[in-house]
């Protein structure tokens, strides 16, 4: 997708606007919101009101970023937000949901023994800190540079290294403790 800089004060630019964004990262920003929440439900519904967030704001768009990471970064500082607000942590949420990657392969035996790794991947980088999970998931599902993320963060290219560093350390070490349970 072509990067949008010219923000026009008409609705209906804005409305265009939105429409090609929601198609464009709309997946993308329901799989980062629910890397944050652990919940398919809430993550779609906090998907929407990122978009009406960025709707609201598209007249407050400087360009001085990239489109897609002023996006990212409504949609981040919104979810932490959440995270902290009242609702959130005096509501127990019931539902658990894990997100898994289906892998096609002519061989059902590799196949699902894929599955079980990618399912244990997943729920592992989940049970990390969202500080921890949150690089994991920019670095390597979305495959974003240091760079990128240390803006959209907010951080120093360095905090991120320092912390994606650790990230990978605790996932190996729980990714390893769990291989010992398991045999």
């Amino acid at each position: 997708m072509e990067e949008m800089t010219v923000i026009h004060s008409n609705t209906t630019n804005h409305e265009q606007l939105l429409d090609t964004l929601m198609h464009a990262y709309g997946q993308d920003i329901l799989q980062l919101v629910y890397a944050y929440v652990h919940d398919k439900t809430l993550a779609e519904d906090l998907t929407q009101e990122i978009f009406v967030k960025c709707y609201q704001a598209l007249s407050h768009y400087k360009g001085q970023s990239q489109m897609k990471t002023w996006l990212w970064r409504i949609a981040i500082n919104h979810t932490k937000d959440y995270l902290k607000s009242w609702h959130h942590r005096h509501i127990q949420v019931t539902e658990d949901v894990i997100l898994q990657a289906v892998h096609t392969s002519d061989n059902v035996e590799q196949s699902v023994v894929q599955q079980d790794i990618d399912s244990e991947l997943a729920q592992t980088v989940m049970q990390l800190p969202v500080k921890y999970r949150e690089l994991i998931y920019l670095f390597y599902f979305e495959e974003w540079k240091i760079k990128d993320i240390a803006h959209v963060l907010g951080r120093n290219e360095n905090t991120v290294k320092s912390r994606l560093r650790k990230a990978k350390q605790l996932l190996k070490e729980r990714l390893e403790a769990s291989a010992w349970t398991n045999d």
